[in-house]
């Protein structure tokens, strides 16, 4: 009867050790899993769903995640469209924690999304990454730059409207901003 017992509290001990075993190479395999998954997952695995974020500059936006690219998204709110470069993002709140297995993001750069804009020749704000805001249409786009007419929203982009003409580095843009509703 003792050796019952030895032998059932030993099978007992032996199970909880292998329980702690499993559940460690467990804890392991999630954390290289995750490990794996980078911002832009999980912002396809937002597709649809409401996000919040914060840009450099100070600067917030918000909607719905409409599309992403490998370093940019789309977010549809109450504003309009905003192009967003995922290097301009300080913060994303409501992010899906796993990206979809479904769906994944455009290969278009940011670069190819930008010269999308410059073809729609509306008026946009576009919002730069120390807090400014510039409005007007964009006229081209190169490599790593964007060239903005400035003039009012209201006015259509000619000659006559065109207050002045800057160039914007990509790395200076917290997100473009659709002036029109």
């Amino acid at each position: 009867m003792r050796w019952d017992k030895l032998f059932d509290d030993l099978e007992a001990q032996l199970a909880a050790e292998s329980r702690l075993e499993l559940d460690a190479e467990v804890a392991d395999r999630t954390r290289a899993e995750r490990a794996k998954v980078t911002l832009v997952e999980r912002l396809v695995g937002s597709l649809g769903s409401s996000v919040e974020v914060q840009l450099l500059g100070g600067q917030r936006a918000g909607g719905s995640v409409a599309d992403v690219g490998r370093d940019w998204l789309v977010l549809e709110g109450a504003s309009g469209p905003t192009l967003v470069p995922t290097g301009a993002l300080v913060a994303v709140h409501g992010v899906a924690r796993r990206p979809r297995s479904d769906a994944s993001a455009r290969r278009l750069g940011l670069g190819y999304a930008l010269r999308g804009v410059s073809r729609d020749r509306r008026p946009v704000h576009v919002l730069d990454t120390g807090g400014g805001r510039t409005s007007g249409t964009i006229d081209g786009v190169g490599a790593d730059w964007l060239d903005l007419s400035e003039h009012a929203v209201d006015e259509p982009r000619r000659t006559a409207n065109v207050r002045a003409s800057r160039t914007i580095p990509f790395a200076s843009v917290a997100a473009v901003v659709s002036a029109v509703h």
